[in-house]
């Protein structure tokens, strides 16, 4: 519900332009004023997204501003996926192709080096490498509103038709990257989980075990340089909540201090692993009813929470290529006749984890 009082605009070109689409009888005159705005759309998200360089001129925000704070304003999801994913922009005409390293997991003790007797034929040792293909696909999103909106030029109105436009794209990419993510943990066939804690409890005993096993299953030995790690790890705010209730001998007085008293009320890291809260994961929500529902993935006993672990330190590995210049808005003319007017958007992408050695689940 909007608010019905007098809206005063400081972005007179923003409403002449949504005025002249609504009013002029030209349709090159509609069909430009629109276009205007669908590129300066489309230009705000890709420079928000990093998909292109910010132009000189502060372009996108001359015409894409930010909607008052609606009575009853639905609260949009923000994008949970950046941090983790690498962006790599491609061409139409490319194809994402990732080459594999020649040495498969699991086969490095193939290539021991021998001891030899004085003479003897040594061992071919052939070695050959292969190449991985994200294919990408379409997703695409639609937007409009009344025409009187764009008659009296309410950019209050239009500007949060926008915003839930752009929202609705970066909710499908959370989704399509966290999909990713489980399906890839879910493969990997391990399950880290505390067998004394009770179920639904976070412990720090379960952040020690899940470091352990992403380092004994990481690859290599003590002095590698490219073995896999524990950085990051996912967990609902409920399992965040947990660590108030920890003991003295469980948390430093600083990280006490901050549950307490910092008005976020969380600890951002532990043991030197990042934390981060997630409000998709917990029982019964989003990601961990994908997990178990769709991928049929299994928690350990009578646990109920799903803990995504990530080795953050590489790069390479989770990768989001995008064709073109990222999203694409355009003005839906089909929409005029019944007294409408909007925008609809669409993109090419793909998301892949390229070696799930990165990703450790845990239960609780």
């Amino acid at each position: 519900m909007i608010r019905s009082r007098k809206v005063y605009h400081k972005d007179e070109k923003l409403g002449e332009l949504l005025q002249t689409a609504a009013d002029s009888n030209r349709r090159s005159e509609q069909a430009g004023a629109l276009d205007m705005i669908a590129e300066a759309i489309a230009l705000n998200f890709n420079v928000d997204a990093g998909y292109v360089e910010a132009p000189a001129l502060d372009e996108a925000e001359a015409l894409v501003v930010t909607p008052q704070a609606p009575i009853q304003e639905g609260i949009m999801d923000g994008d949970n996926h950046s941090m983790i994913f690498e962006t790599s922009m491609l061409g139409y005409d490319e194809n994402p192709s990732f080459p594999m390293d020649i040495i498969a997991p699991g086969t490095e003790g193939d290539y021991i080096a021998y001891s030899m007797p004085n003479t003897g034929y040594i061992p071919l040792r052939h070695v050959e490498g292969d190449e991985v293909t994200l294919n990408t696909y379409r997703i695409a999103n639609a937007i409009d509103w009344d025409i009187k909106y764009s008659r009296s030029a309410r950019i209050d109105v239009v500007s949060r038709a926008i915003e839930v436009l752009r929202a609705g794209i970066v909710k499908k990419m959370n989704d399509d990257a966290w999909h990713t993510l489980l399906a890839a943990g879910l493969d990997r066939g391990l399950m880290v989980y505390d067998s004394t804690a009770t179920a639904g409890q976070f412990t720090k005993k379960l952040i020690s075990l899940m470091k352990i096993t992403m380092r004994r299953n990481g690859g290599g030995n003590a002095t590698s340089m490219n073995s896999f790690n524990l950085t990051d790890l996912f967990l609902s705010p409920e399992a965040m909540e947990d660590i108030r209730s920890w003991g003295t001998s469980l948390i430093s007085d600083i990280n006490r201090s901050k549950v307490e008293y910092d008005p976020s009320g969380t600890v951002s890291s532990m043991f030197g692993i990042n934390l981060h809260t997630m409000t998709e994961l917990g029982e019964g929500q989003e990601y961990n009813n994908y997990f178990t529902e769709v991928l049929s993935g299994s928690l350990q006993a009578s646990d109920v929470e799903l803990v995504v672990g990530l080795d953050l330190s590489k790069r390479g590995i989770f990768l989001n290529p995008v064709r073109g210049t990222g999203i694409n808005v355009y003005n839906d003319e089909s929409l005029r006749r019944g007294g409408y007017t909007g925008f609809y958007s669409d993109m090419e992408l793909s998301w892949g984890c390229l070696d799930s050695r990165a990703i450790l689940l845990g239960s609780l």
